[in-house]
């Protein structure tokens, strides 16, 4: 019953994200360059461009170079097919071995990772052209723009793909990568090492080698130290990528010990790291039952009665999503989400958060109901969860009417002789008549279940849906509201 991230509209708003920042080009914030300078470069010859970086005059190799990289760098339709047609990617990728020339190394850096922040086939061509060793021995550089802008590159090239994700580790570049993890690095370059780590876990199809996770792990409990809000997110980020690649890349994540760290995340200020700790954590309770408990153990549910408060609708629908996890999970752990007092606020949101709230509340009633024990299925049912689970079987998503009609059925069945008390309920919550109408869906499992709701518990044979309480009733009475009994209700 655990549900890991398929749904597609949660894919398509990830991979969105993942667009936004899976290549980055280095486009710097204040151009040197004014509308005349820009007007030359734009008429510049190619040809010309690709001849003088080739010179044996330093000078001149440096100015073409240079004016190939601001080319590169124009914020408006660089011309980077057209610069690749004119045959400079091995002159580009010539010039980061000119060690006697830093600067000629950067600024061919600088061209090469633009390059590479375009199409997959504009990054193929710089892995082609053979740019990701030498970008692999940039790293130890003694000229620090130098290092920094090869840590650019290599982010670009890695984030194109799970295969060139693995050239880059073949060729060697994670462990200098982690090396700038120290407190001595600027700002800036380890927050773009952390997004080339973020790369790097990003893809699961198939994800890295277990030995290159294990050493990307440690660097990510250093990281999420940190104090920086865009590291902290890109740290969390990566985490929660390598608890979705299945239940060894949990306990991996589990095993290093950052759990503590992630859950203390939840109440950050910063609405991004908290969805993205939110996401990690989530990953992990799909995972067994015994790693799910690791998260509940660190007191994981005292976050959610904010989190399920909280401004952010996309924030309710993630945390609610984290319990319909836990619900799916062992008694205690459901009785965990009992004591937390998180119940009416499920109730709440499947009555009234968004849709995709709702369905996600749907899924954490409808779970309880299969892994609960009676006592705790009647919290539900004093919480007044029948009329929204009611509410929801007309919506055009047919998963979550049957997860409804679903939980509908267990309740009827958990309460026993007692079902007329639930019948009443969902009688006086316009349910049977929904229940009758889905009897013509063309869904066969919604069909099935609406089905059997009504030849069990609301045909004429089994005596209508008043019965007169019986001393064994203990004198239940429901007034025309169905509601629940001043002294609780009980199945038998």
């Amino acid at each position: 019953m655990r549900r890991r991230r398929t749904n597609v509209t949660v894919e398509l708003r990830k991979n969105k994200r993942d667009d936004i920042v899976l290549k980055r080009r280095n486009v710097p914030l204040l151009s040197g360059t004014d509308s005349e300078e820009e007007s030359q470069l734009q008429n510049t010859s190619y040809a010309q461009i690709v001849q003088n970086a080739s010179s044996d005059q330093p000078n001149l190799q440096l100015g073409a170079v240079q004016t190939a990289r601001k080319l590169l760098s124009s914020d408006r339709n660089p011309p980077i097919d057209s610069l690749i047609e004119s045959g400079i990617l091995p002159v580009l990728v010539a010039c980061l071995q000119r060690h006697d020339n830093p600067s000629l190394q950067f600024e061919a850096a600088w061209a090469l990772t633009n390059i590479a922040s375009g199409t997959s086939e504009q990054t193929q061509s710089v892995v082609k052209a053979g740019a990701v060793p030498h970008f692999k021995n940039l790293l130890s550089s003694p000229h620090q723009n130098v290092c920094e802008q090869a840590v650019w590159a290599l982010g670009n090239i890695i984030g194109d793909g799970p295969a060139c994700r693995d050239y880059c580790i073949k060729e060697g570049v994670v462990h200098p990568l982690l090396s700038f993890i120290n407190p001595n690095i600027p700002l800036s370059f380890l927050r773009n090492v952390t997004w080339v780590l973020v790369n790097m876990c990003r893809n699961k199809d198939p994800p890295p080698p277990l030995v290159v996770i294990q050493d990307i792990l440690r660097g990510l409990c250093t990281l999420i130290m940190h104090k920086d809000t865009s590291i902290l997110v890109d740290t969390v980020w990566a985490l929660s990528y390598l608890t979705d690649g299945g239940n060894s890349q949990i306990q991996m994540v589990i095993d290093s010990e950052v759990v503590p760290n992630l859950v203390n995340l939840l109440s950050h200020p910063e609405v991004k790291v908290q969805t993205a700790a939110l996401r990690a954590v989530g990953n992990i309770v799909t995972g067994t039952d015994e790693q799910t408990q690791v998260v509940l153990d660190c007191d994981v549910l005292s976050r959610f009665p904010a989190l399920l408060a909280h401004k952010k609708e996309k924030i309710n629908k993630e945390a609610v999503w984290f319990l319909s996890n836990i619900t799916a999970g062992n008694q205690k752990q459901v009785q965990l989400v009992i004591d937390a007092g998180l119940i009416p606020d499920i109730v709440r949101l499947l009555d009234r958060g968004d849709f995709q709230t709702q369905k996600e509340a749907a899924w954490a009633v409808s779970n309880l109901t299969i892994s609960g024990k009676k006592e705790q299925v009647v919290v539900l049912i004093e919480n007044k969860v029948i009329p929204p689970l009611c509410n929801l079987l007309t919506v055009k998503d047919p998963q979550i009417v049957q997860v409804c009609l679903d939980g509908i059925g267990n309740i009827l069945r958990m309460a026993g002789e007692n079902y007329h008390v639930i019948a009443d309920m969902i009688e006086s919550a316009g349910g049977v008549d929904k229940i009758e109408s889905l009897q013509q869906s063309e869904n066969d499992e919604i069909y099935k279940l609406a089905f059997e709701i009504i030849e069990q518990y609301f045909s004429d044979d089994v005596g209508g849906l008043d019965p007169q309480p019986t001393d064994e009733d203990k004198g239940y009475h429901f007034d025309g509201n169905a509601s629940v009994p001043p002294e609780g209700f009980q199945f038998n």
